[in-house]
Order: C-alpha cells, then structure tokens, then sequence
C-alpha cells in the first residue's frame, strides 16, 4: 500500500485503514489499472475511486446518477476539504462558466457528471482538453439491459473507451449477478482480471420476509421498534404510497410519498427532507432509491413483493449504510405473485426477456418461500455463500417441512371441484368445511372436497396454496378477481404424483425486544445521554449549513465519540471518520458538548 494513499485515508477521511479490498483496489488504479468492483453497500465504494482521485495528477470525473446523489457526494466531500462540485443542466449560465474555469485550472479534485450530460458532444469535446486522474462510473449495473436499473444513457458509456482510452475506468455497483458483471466488463472493456469482488454479505442487516396478512396492522406492529428513526416503505402503485404515508402521519410519524407521477418540484421537497431528517419515513414506488446515499436509514419495508431478489437485495442494501444494525421486512401474498405474474407476461417485451423474469420471480419467491437461513438463499443466488447468519427471521425461528403431496391432491383437487374459478379465500374456507352463506349457495358443502382440509388451519393452506402458485401447480386470474386454476404442471403433478416437500408456516409470535426505540443496539447504556446531545449538535450544525445532518459526521463516528470521550484535539483525531478538515471545522463544537456531560 502507497503512503500517499495511507496518508489521503487518514488527513481526509478519518481512518487508519483500508477494510476488505479497498486497498489493492486503490492501488491498482493510482497504478493506472482499469477496474470493477463489486462491494455491498455501505462497503466503501466511493473510497475506491476518491482516494486514487486525489493522488493521481488531474481531475477524477465520476458518472453518477442522479442529481440529488451528487449534491450529498459533493457536500459530504468539501466538508472533508476536498474540492469537488458536479456538472449539470440546472447550473445557471455564470456558475457553468467558473466551473469550466475551474476544470481547465486544475482547481478540481472531482467532478461529478450525470451520463445525460457527459454525452454531449460538447461536454466530451471540452473535458477531452482537461487532464483526467481517472473515470470513475457509479451504479454500473445500469448499462446492463437485464438489469433491474437499466438505464439506455449508462449504455452509451463505451463511447468513453475510445474518447479517452489512456484514462483508468473504474465501474463500481453493489448489485451485478454473473451474467451483469460480464456484461459489463465486455461493454468498458475492462479485463476480467482486473475484477475485485468483494462479496454480497450485508451482516448489520436483519432480514425478514411474512406472509401479507393485514400489512398496515404488521408495519404498525413493525415501526413499534422504530421510533425516532428514518426508514422507507416499499409500495407498488402510486396511490398507494399516498395512502400509506397519510395514514401514517395520523399513526404520529413523520411521513411523506415519493412516486413518479408527482410534480418534480414536490418529489425533489420530499426527497431533501428525507435527505436531511433524522426520523423521516419515505413511502415510495421503486421510483425511489437509487443511489441514496443516506447512511442512517434504519429499516426498509417492502408491503408488496418487488420484481426480482436484484430489486430486493438492491431497495433493503438502503438501510444500514454506515453499518449500524438495521431491519428490512417484506410481506407479501399469493396475489402479489399473481401481480407480477401479470406484469411479466403484459410487458411487451420480447420472450427472451419474458423467460428471464419469469425466472428472477420464481427465484424470488423460493427465498421468501425457503425453510433455510434467508441471507444463505439471498448470497447463493449471487454466487456467494456464508453459514447461517443468526440474523433473520428464519435463524431466529426456524419453520418446519412436510410431506406436501397429499396437501398439493386435496387443495389441486378442491380447485377442481368448485369449477376452478373462485379465489383463495373460498377454497380455503371449502377445505376447512366452512358453511358461509355463499359456499351453500353455490352447493360447494356438497362436492367431495368440502371438509377434507381440517388437518391445516386457514394459515398454513394458504401458505400451501402461496408453494402450490411459486411452483406454478396453480394459477392465479388476476383479471378475473383471482379465480384460482389448475396449470398443466398441476395436471402433470395429480397424475405422477412426485415427491413435493412443502414449508410450514412459523407461528406468529411477539417482536423481538430490540431495547428502547431509536437507539442503537450498539450503543452503550451508558453513553445514550451524550450520544443524544452530540446528535442534538450534529443537527443545529447542519441546519446553520443547509446540509444533511450525517454529511457533518455519521451515528456511527457519534457512538465513538461517545464511547471514547476525547478531551483534546489529539484524542478526537483518534476516532474513526474524522479527517482534518472536520476536526479544524467542528472539533471545538463537539469537544465542548462532550465536557459539559456528567
């Protein structure tokens, strides 16, 4: 490892060492090495291509994109003492013009760039006269079209191959399966040796996936645990997240909507108050999240099923960035399969395509449906792998299997009988011998498959029912309100009859205790009194620089200042994420706030 690049870790960013890859990555490109990098989120990606950055001679340009993801990347950077600022289209006409000045002065370490922008042929025609340290492209997964980001302008990327082809690219992403990584590697030509993979664990996140019974009653039960704190809510429609967000602010939460059919002005109102809150909840479409570089997110909750474990794994990767413990929750139901289903099959896109995200669903619905370590399903689709974590649900409780085949007969069979056109909740109910008003007026107490379910209660036939449709036994008519059907599979499985293993739902128990609400588990007893008040400093310091509160210093730099008590300058220098420049800035604020406590 360099000592230039040891030293910019340390003056800058506030750490003695490189964690995981990070330093042969780092050195490699200050080498003049091109370079992919898969890290989780939270692994310190950005450090990959900022540090090369500034020891390399020139400016470092990096591919962004969104415009609100570059404007924290460049605030969080000048509060470190780094030079950095964005290009974009919003810029009035003067400020664009000392930009440009700027650029050609060498007084840039970094220049941030939407892909939109980087394309034109101007903005390539001057940057072509500036010196580069590095290209850096944030997000890369999105010049993949089979990715669940795809984005047409990322795809036009290559062009920077030729433009500038003595110039290290370094593409990072969090999110790439095999066929993704390929892709692009093959598209910056970029050598597969010159790959750092570094994994896809995320060990701070608690993952848990539950059968959609009454989601508003199961996120109020859920946000019990998290008071104080900012998380996002997941939604399929628009008008959903609206509703969503509404009722939670009468629930007493501080809540807003994010989707894209709102005005731009109101999503990028929202967006900054997410951005700079500290106990903000986002409800939101998929619209919402790339790229969001907020550390302190502390849950995600997905009230309906995403599209693929891509989308899954990427929308909960959102919580828990600077590593602190953090908690996602998915609910989900045969109807949201259904949903999907329909999604996939309306699309318009070619059969190729088709197939592929038939395929991602399905292998979704295996990790919600699986009786194993939910992080074990999770990296195994990835091509990664790690014992039972201990920090899911299904670790916590494990769920038991059964022989399945009889079940799959009766429940097949109960389809058939009532005309394979009534929806879950009837043939449930004519399993279990239920005689409502409607099952004896249709003469479903009389078929032969009235009753003979009474071995399963209502949860577990449908949890039975949720297996039988992810293993495409059953279908679902989401057009015609759910009426359930026998698919050619189903046929082929009451006449063969083969071995069918199926996972019993867990029983509902009570959360469990995660201590007082909006403290980190991390944090000591002890130093909850000086953590709140170094917090409280945090925020008034922000609010005086319009800036997010977590761009001054993350919760997790608070808890070890908190831990540790420094009672000089030297001794603050000493904490994790604290840089030079911080210190000059903010060491006399904190280091006061921490003498005034008992």
């Amino acid at each position: 490892m360099t000592d230039t690049a040891l030293h910019i870790l340390k003056s800058v960013f506030g750490y003695d060492a490189f964690r995981g890859l990070q330093g042969q990555v780092v050195d490699h490109v200050i080498s003049g090495g091109n370079a992919f990098v898969l890290m989780p989120t939270g692994g310190g990606k950005s450090l990959c291509y900022q540090i090369p950055a500034l020891a390399r001679p020139g400016m470092g340009l990096v591919v962004s994109p969104l415009l609100a993801l570059m404007a924290d990347q460049v605030a969080a950077l000048r509060q470190a003492g780094v030079k950095a600022a964005a290009l974009n289209s919003d810029l009035p006409a003067e400020e664009r013009s000392a930009l440009w000045r700027d650029i050609y002065s060498g007084g840039l370490d970094l220049l941030y760039v939407a892909p939109e922008t980087l394309l034109r042929p101007e903005v390539l025609d001057r940057l072509a006269r500036a010196s580069l340290s590095l290209i850096a492209i944030d997000e890369a997964h999105c010049l993949s079209q089979w990715g669940h980001d795809f984005r047409p302008s990322y795809r036009q990327l290559d062009a920077l191959v030729a433009r500038f082809p003595d110039t290290p690219r370094i593409a990072l992403t969090a999110t790439a399966d095999e066929p993704t990584r390929a892709e692009i590697l093959a598209h910056l030509d970029i050598d597969a040796a010159d790959a750092f993979v570094a994994g896809f664990d995320r060990p701070n996140i608690r993952y848990a996936i539950a059968e959609k019974d009454n989601p508003r009653a199961q996120l109020k039960a859920f946000l019990k645990d998290h008071e104080g704190e900012s998380g996002i809510v997941y939604c399929l429609s628009k008008r959903k997240t609206e509703e969503i967000a509404a009722w939670l602010c009468d629930q007493g939460h501080d809540a807003l909507c994010y989707h894209a059919g709102m005005e731009k002005a109101d999503r990028e109102a929202n967006q900054l108050r997410f951005q700079r809150g500290e106990a903000v909840i986002m409800v939101a479409t998929i619209a919402f999240g790339m790229g969001i570089d907020k550390p302190d997110v502390r849950f995600v909750v997905h009230v309906d099923l995403p599209g693929s474990i891509e989308a899954f794994y990427q929308e909960t990767g959102r919580a828990g960035r600077d590593g602190l413990s953090s908690e996602t929750l998915m609910l989900y139901g045969a109807e949201d399969i259904a949903l999907r289903s329909r999604f996939i099959e309306e699309s318009g896109a070619p059969d190729e395509r088709k197939r592929m995200e038939r395929q991602k669903l399905d292998a979704l619905v295996g990790l919600a449906e699986t009786a194993g370590c939910r992080r074990q399903a999770l990296l195994a689709y990835f091509g990664d792998s790690c014992a039972p974590c201990g920090n899911c649900d299904t670790c916590a409780e494990p769920p038991g299997v059964f022989d399945g085949v009889v079940a799959a007969q009766k429940l097949l069979s109960a389809i058939y009988r009532t005309g394979e056109r009534y929806g879950q909740a009837h043939v449930v109910d004519v399993l279990l011998g239920e005689k409502t008003d409607r099952i004896v007026a249709l003469g479903h107490d009389k078929v032969s498959t009235f009753g003979i379910g009474a071995e399963h209660d209502k949860r577990t036939w449908r949890a039975i029912l949720r297996q039988l449709i992810a293993l495409r036994l059953v279908t679902v008519d989401i057009m015609g309100h759910g009426g359930l059907s026998i698919s050619p599979s189903g046929w082929t499985f009451l006449r063969d009859k083969p071995e069918l293993m199926l996972r019993v739902p867990p029983p509902r128990r009570a959360r469990r205790d995660r201590g007082a609400a909006g403290i980190h588990p991390e944090l000591a007893e002890t130093d909850r009194d000086l953590f709140q008040a170094l917090r409280q400093k945090r925020s008034e310091l922000a609010r005086a620089q319009n800036l997010p509160p977590y761009v001054i210093f993350h919760d997790k730099t608070l808890i070890e200042l908190a831990a540790r008590r420094p009672a000089s300058r030297a001794e603050m220098a000493r904490v994790p994420g604290i840089g030079e420049a911080k210190l000059d800035r903010y060491g006399p604020a904190f280091l006061a706030v921490i003498s005034s406590q008992p």
